[in-house]
């Protein structure tokens, strides 16, 4: 997963590199991964946010600034706005950090392909079938071990249903508030409470 941290739609900075993951989110679908933005703006900011980048994937509101506070990564330098220090956060299954950038300037942030050689790595660390050319994996398919290939056993439905419960489980966020949806995508716009727990895995990282 790759976690977004924004300081929100009010920035060109995040709106310019929300813009830039549009395309690699088409790939990062393909490749069975997700895509994260927690800002602090509101419900509203963040609907509206999303739909100006032309973004698909989940946009969450913190405009309590949970995360922000938790983290400590209040952007004193901007008490207008009261925004967090933008973050990119690359994770491995069970929220376990692989990598982080720090994006208060803009080159900083990662760059699309950055992010996909540290996807790759990722991937290549957990999926056990991702070299199916070793002879290894050869035998056990025609052995029928077929669970030791994607999806492992299971439908591909009950695949991403679980790694979305993993995502709320494991991070121990909540959904608070939910926004009526005005079209029909899936994705819903959600007010996050984030319990502790994250935030010191996180926090261990950034400190």
């Amino acid at each position: 997963m790759v976690l977004v941290l924004s300081r929100g739609g009010y920035c060109p900075k995040d709106r310019r590199q929300a813009e830039g993951l549009v395309q690699l989110h088409r790939e990062i679908e393909v490749g069975y991964c997700r895509l994260v933005t927690i800002s602090t703006d509101n419900i509203t900011e963040t609907s509206e946010y999303r739909s100006g980048v032309g973004a698909h994937w989940t946009f969450l509101s913190d405009a309590g600034r949970k995360i922000q506070k938790d983290l400590d990564i209040a952007e004193y330098t901007d008490p207008l706005h009261n925004p967090m220090i933008p973050y990119t956060i690359v994770l491995e299954p069970g929220l376990i950090i692989h990598k982080i950038y720090m994006g208060y300037w803009f080159f900083g942030r990662p760059t699309l392909e950055e992010l996909r050689q540290d996807l790759r790595v990722v991937l290549r660390k957990c999926q056990p079938d991702w070299d199916i050319t070793t002879p290894e994996l050869k035998a056990a398919w025609q052995e029928g071990h077929k669970d030791l290939f994607y999806p492992y056993g299971k439908t591909y439905a009950q695949t991403i249903g679980e790694q979305d419960s993993k995502w709320i489980r494991k991070s121990r966020w909540q959904p608070a508030k939910t926004l009526e949806r005005s079209t029909s995508r899936s994705d819903c716009y959600q007010e996050v409470v984030a319990l502790s727990s994250f935030a010191r895995l996180i926090a261990g990282h950034l400190g």
